[in-house]
C-alpha cells in the first residue's frame, strides 16, 4: 500500500505535533523537523534536544541539514546514538536563503558530487541497515535537474527519495508539477514519495495516480489538520467540534511538557 508520511517542517513537526498526529492515527511514518549538523557536532544542547522523542512517535525519521560530508556523517552518528530513530533524512530541498546561502538544502542539487559524498559518508557512519533518505526539489532553477541528480544519489546509496514538485527558484509559488514527479518515478530505482500541493485528503488519490509514486509526504496539508491521514484512510469528511477541542488541548499540554 502507498506510504503516507508526515513531512519534516521547521518549527512545526516537533515532538508535540508528531505525538498528536500519531495518537490520531493514519500516518505510516513521521519525519521530524530538520536539525543542523554543525550544531550537533558542537554539542549544542538545544539542537540535540530537538531530536528527543517519545516511543509513541515511532516509526520516525530525523532530518539533518548540512553541506560538509564528514560533519554530516558525525552528526548522523550522534543522532543515532542519542535517539535511535528508524531512519535519517538529508535536506536537499529547502529553498530558504538562510539555508541555501551556506550551501545547504537545495543548494546541494547544484553540487551532485558533494551530495553523493555526503550520502556515502553518512552511510558509513550509520551502517547499511539504517535507511537513509533525501528530500529534493525538481532542481535549482531548471525543473529537469532531477533527471541527472536522482541517479547520482541512488548510486551513492540512498534508500528513498522524496521529490517536491517545484524548483528552488519557485520557492512555494506556482504549482507543484506532479507530471514531472511522475518522470522522476520512472527514473528512480528506490522508493519515491511525492510532495507538494497535496492539501486535502481527497487529493492523495489523484497525486498517487498522476505521479505513480510509492507514497506521499504531507506538509502544509497537515498543519491545522493532524487528522489528514486518518481522514484519507477512513474516507470521512468531517471532524467534530469536540474532537477538535480535545486535540487542541492535547497539543497545548504536550507543548507545555516539551518546552
Amino acid at each position: 500500500k502507498p506510504i503516507l508520511a508526515l513531512s519534516p517542517m521547521a518549527d512545526m513537526t516537533d515532538s508535540a505535533f508528531c505525538q498528536v498526529v500519531r495518537s490520531i492515527g493514519g500516518a505510516d511514518v513521521v519525519f521530524r523537523e530538520m536539525v543542523s549538523s554543525e550544531a550537533l557536532i558542537r554539542d549544542n544542547a538545544k539542537t540535540l534536544g530537538m531530536t528527543d522523542f517519545v516511543e509513541g512517535e515511532r516509526p520516525l525519521v530525523q532530518q539533518i541539514f548540512g553541506s560538509d560530508p564528514l560533519i554530516m556523517a558525525r552528526a548522523a552518528a550522534i543522532v543515532m546514538e542519542h535517539a535511535r530513530p528508524e531512519g535519517i533524512d538529508i535536506n536537499m530541498g529547502c529553498p530558504v536563503y538562510k539555508i541555501t546561502s551556506n550551501f545547504n538544502g537545495c543548494a546541494l542539487m547544484k553540487e551532485p558530487d558533494r551530495a553523493a559524498q555526503i550520502i556515502r559518508e553518512m552511510k558509513k557512519a550509520i551502517g547499511e541497515d539504517i535507511p537513509l533518505s533525501v528530500k529534493i526539489r525538481l532542481g535549482w532553477s531548471d525543473p529537469d535537474d532531477f533527471k541527472k541528480f536522482i541517479p547520482v544519489v541512488e548510486e551513492a546509496g540512498v534508500n528513498l527519495i522524496t521529490v517536491h514538485g517545484r524548483t528552488k527558484a519557485q520557492g512555494y509559488s506556482g504549482k507543484s508539477d506532479w507530471a514531472r514527479i511522475a518522470e522522476a518515478k520512472k527514473i528512480a530505482r528506490v522508493p519515491l514519495l511525492a510532495n507538494g500541493d497535496i492539501h486535502e485528503p481527497h487529493q492523495v488519490k489523484d497525486a498517487l495516480e498522476i505521479t505513480g509514486a510509492d507514497g506521499v509526504l504531507i506538509a502544509r496539508g497537515a498543519l491545522g489538520n493532524p487528522w489528514f491521514f486518518k481522514l484519507y484512510q477512513t474516507n470521512e469528511k468531517f471532524v467534530t467540534l469536540d474532537e477538535r477541542v480535545h486535540r487542541i488541548l492535547q497539543h497545548a499540554r504536550l507543548h507545555i511538557d516539551q518546552y
